[in-house]
């Protein structure tokens, strides 16, 4: 059964955490859409390998049109939990229990939606103590699935065993 789901990422994103999954989640039938501030905008990853045109913007989008959330890592997570409206949407897939994949600073969206208390989560290395003061149960593991909802990885290198986990829940 085909999934819609969003994909929330701007500027400075890890290049390869949206690459990577995104192409394996289409190939496995799934539809995925960028959802920015503005629809048409153009953004691209932090290493300069990725380019990505904007599908929806934050403004034209419900949560409820999408199946499961998608947040890449680098510095996007950061920059887009400085604003209301991702953190809002971010909350909504957490309270309506809906899959969110979340790999590398991912997470920080996740933290400032105040959504991983009593979760077990991973990410990279220099949030770990963010998502610990987040009250959330911090794993050092390549990947790492929650209450069969959320699934965290740490850095590109876990992208295999990220995308497996967030395919396999997206099957359900």
């Amino acid at each position: 059964m085909t999934k819609k789901i969003a994909c929330v990422i701007t500027d400075l994103f890890e290049d390869v955490e949206y690459t990577k999954p995104v192409k394996e989640f289409k190939e496995a039938g799934h539809e995925v859409v960028t959802i920015e501030k503005e629809a048409g905008k153009k953004v691209v990853g932090k290493q300069g390998k990725a380019e990505v045109t904007i599908d929806r913007g934050i403004d034209d989008v419900k949560p409820k049109e999408f199946d499961a959330l998608l947040i890449p890592g680098g510095f996007s997570p950061d920059q887009l939990r400085a604003d209301q409206r991702f953190v809002d949407l971010a909350r909504h897939f957490m309270d309506e229990n809906k899959p969110v994949f979340a790999i590398c600073h991912g997470p920080q969206l996740l933290i400032t939606a105040n959504r991983l208390e009593g979760r077990v989560a991973t990410g990279f290395t220099s949030i770990a103590e963010d998502i610990k003061y987040a009250k959330a149960d911090f794993r050092d593991e390549e990947v790492v699935v929650c209450g069969d909802q959320l699934v965290t990885s740490r850095n590109p290198d876990d992208i295999p065993a990220f995308v497996d986990k967030s395919l396999q829940l997206l099957a359900k």
